[in-house]
């Protein structure tokens, strides 16, 4: 068995090597005269969403900046946690310039036209950067979420992901709760030398390669050598994460604490359940940096709403049913989110606090209403950031909204000097 120190423990024999759950004995209890607890882990976890909100009734008042707002309509079912979340207002991203890319740039802040001769460019998201530091101790470096079904973009726009490398390309992810459940929990019974072998077979393939690659090289054009850079990062990333299978290699998954879904779930039972399994697997230590771009067509569906999501998003044109059905949609979204942070508070974690109290949750998206891009709707709720809770932080006009991701980005411990477009971090935002 590993040392005490570590938090991930093994049962050993001649032939297996099983991973065991978190235990309070093997963290920390056993050898609690020996050494003090072992704290819990940050988690940083970003909820996205597209098509926006209801302008005139999600937002509290900017007149009532604080702890002393009155909650709106579209919140209401968070108020038993009003003292633990806070909205900010205020934030925006000055290089977005469609209203429907909900999550192309939501965590990126890049300029698409950064490069000269391209239409579109995108740069590394916040979680990856977390993910670079936290993803070292993990199975997972990251897990991206998305809707069950592809055809549900609801508002998102080029890539479909919240998650964008170093090289600004988007990261594929597991579609609805049943098949981010078997990427967390289902076990591979391959012979560990079959894998072995396979990994290798891999190596083998990306140097030759890379062997070609760099006789390539020879003789090109400056923009032709930039394009070919870019190929390499693409290898260099395949190798990480061969390097990342091959030391998990022989560590069987965790054991699942929540039953398998069922499948064909879509809208709310699917956000619930995606939630439910975010919290599995935080808890089981599988990842600590989680994305879910969540779907909004499917939700309306599920509710029972006719009208289309894009037509909803436009309502200030007819108002009406399309007013109706925008406000149901804040406030199923709004249970939906009360329920996550239910679960957060509830599990515990090995030293004694709560799940809550060590992630940083963001909530929202890159667009207000319509096609407004002003003022993103944004709230955080979580300790794991010592980000101040229960406030209704109102922060100059056209801040940018890289300047929350890199005050959360600070406050987890991740001392990056900016993101995208940031200028700085945001003290109003600060405990």
């Amino acid at each position: 068995m590993n040392t005490p120190s570590t938090r991930r423990h093994f049962l050993r024999s001649s032939t297996a090597l099983i991973a065991l759950p978190v235990l309070e004995s093997l963290g920390f209890r056993r050898f609690a005269s020996a050494a003090a607890p072992t704290a819990a882990p940050k988690r940083l976890v970003f909820l996205g969403f597209g098509w926006g909100i209801t302008d005139e009734t999600w937002f509290p008042k900017i007149s009532e900046p604080g702890a002393g707002y009155a909650l709106p309509q579209g919140l209401q079912p968070l108020a038993r946690h009003k003292a633990d979340f806070s909205i900010v207002q205020g934030l925006w991203n000055k290089y977005s310039s469609d209203g429907h890319w909900g999550s192309t740039m939501w965590l990126t802040g890049a300029n698409r036209y950064a490069q000269a001769g391209q239409t579109f460019h995108n740069s590394i998201s916040a979680d990856q950067v977390a993910a670079a530091k936290f993803g070292l101790q993990t199975r997972f470096s990251s897990l991206q979420l998305n809707a069950a079904e592809e055809s549900d973009r609801s508002g998102h726009g080029p890539g479909l992901s919240l998650a964008w490398d170093v090289s600004g390309k988007p990261i594929g992810g597991q579609k609805g709760p049943l098949e981010a459940y078997h990427r967390l929990f289902s076990r591979d019974n391959t012979p560990i030398e079959q894998k072995k072998a396979m990994l290798a077979q891999k190596r083998s393939v990306l140097d030759t390669v890379r062997e070609n690659a760099n006789t390539l090289k020879r003789g090109l054009g400056k923009n032709d050598n930039a394009k070919l850079e870019e190929y390499f990062q693409g290898i260099r990333d395949i190798e990480t994460r061969l390097s990342k299978d091959e030391q998990w290699l022989e560590v069987p998954p965790a054991t699942a604490p929540i039953p398998e879904p069922k499948p064909g779930l879509a809208g709310r039972e699917e956000i619930r359940l995606m939630y439910d399994i975010m919290v599995a697997a935080m808890q089981t230590d599988s990842t600590r940096v989680l994305t879910y771009r969540q779907p909004v067509s499917t939700l309306l569906t599920s509710m029972d709403i006719k009208v289309a999501p894009h037509d909803m998003s436009h309502y200030h044109s007819t108002m009406g049913e399309k007013l109706d059905a925008s406000q149901r949609r804040d406030i199923a979204q709004s249970e939906l989110l009360a329920g996550f942070i239910d679960k957060l508070k509830a599990t515990k974690e090995a030293d004694g606090t709560r799940l809550f109290d060590n992630v940083a949750v963001a909530y929202g998206s890159n667009i207000r209403t319509e096609h407004s891009l002003d003022n993103c709707p944004t709230l955080l709720t979580g300790g794991g950031a010592g980000v101040k809770l229960g406030h209704n932080i109102v922060v100059s006009k056209d801040t940018p909204l890289c300047n929350a991701w890199l005050t959360l980005l600070h406050g987890l411990g991740i001392e990056a000097e900016r993101h995208g477009d940031s200028s700085g971090v945001i003290k109003e935002m600060m405990a």
